[in-house]
């Protein structure tokens, strides 16, 4: 009989296996708060998580204050944009540098999709991909936590056969343990306590099986979150060097080529002064020859 596909690559055997994970993980949980089974604890592992999270946090808010500047950043060149387009509207086309003020609107414009472009090229998609790989360490750092509930479960368990084995004393069952066995007649007692004790050395086998298979999970997935996380934490300090810095100097040379744009325009408005000026020199030495 086939098996029931849920979708998605889903089995009802699936479905089932790991509902049983959970109620095992849950059960183990209730029995380590209640002292009844060992909770192994790592504080270092718990600091590194602790300064994870930490660092994921300031970084995300990093991003939201950066996508809130490039967007005051529009709104500044959109706003800019109108005034300056307004004032070159206002000026007659008979006044002097009419055709400067069009160029310099023109190239204020220009700086300024420059600017929002360096930002989100650089600083935006620097910071999009540091924080891309958070999702993933978080989800296998819980990925870990089950699994260390795993193996807790798997020593808890591994104890109880182990302890049993030794109340047994490695020695055949003498006693009926089960209505079972009472019922059964003199001559298959035997038979019945054999089949008793390969069950429990079975059990015993089982139990070893799963516990080294559990450990061996959580030890591939614990050693190598115990290499990334110090990486990780370390690796915040240049990352956010780089982009004050990239930030600042972005900053200030936009701020430094609109500035020269102005100061052009203002050296332009002196050399026309200076042509007046030659030109009434001109008429002045004009008339005095005709006196």
């Amino acid at each position: 009989m086939a098996e029931l596909n849920l979708g998605k690559g889903l089995t009802a055997g699936k479905v089932a296996s790991n509902v049983q994970k959970k109620l095992t993980r849950a059960q183990e949980k209730v029995l380590q708060k209640l002292g009844k089974a060992d909770e192994t604890k790592d504080i270092a592992f718990e600091e590194e998580v602790i300064n994870f999270n930490k660092q994921y946090t300031e970084g995300s808010k990093l991003q939201r204050d950066l996508r809130a500047y490039l967007e005051a950043v529009k709104v500044m060149h959109e706003s800019s944009k109108n005034v300056q387009s307004c004032l070159a509207d206002m000026y007659e086309p008979e006044w002097s540098g009419k055709n400067d003020v069009d160029s310099i609107v023109e190239d204020c414009d220009v700086l300024w999709t420059d600017y929002h472009q360096k930002l989100v090229s650089n600083s935006l998609i620097s910071m999009d991909t540091y924080l891309g790989q958070f999702p993933d360490i978080k989800s296998r750092i819980a990925k870990r936590d089950r699994k260390l509930v795993d193996y807790d479960s798997a020593r808890h368990n591994y104890a109880i056969t182990h302890k049993t084995k030794k109340k047994d004393g490695g020695i055949k069952i003498t006693k009926p343990s089960s209505l079972l066995e009472r019922a059964t007649p003199g001559w298959a007692q035997g038979i019945l306590s054999a089949h008793n004790v390969a069950q429990s050395s079975l059990s015993r086998n089982q139990a070893e099986d799963e516990l080294d298979r559990a450990q061996k999970v959580f030890e591939e997935i614990n050693i190598d979150l115990q290499e990334e996380l110090p990486s990780l934490w370390n690796s915040r300090v240049g990352f956010y060097v780089s982009t004050f810095q990239s930030l600042a100097g972005f900053e200030e040379k936009f701020h430094k080529e609109i500035g020269r744009d102005d100061d052009d325009d203002d050296d332009d408005d002196d050399d026309d002064d200076d042509d007046d000026d030659d030109d009434d020199d001109d008429d002045d030495d004009d008339a005095m020859q005709c006196n």
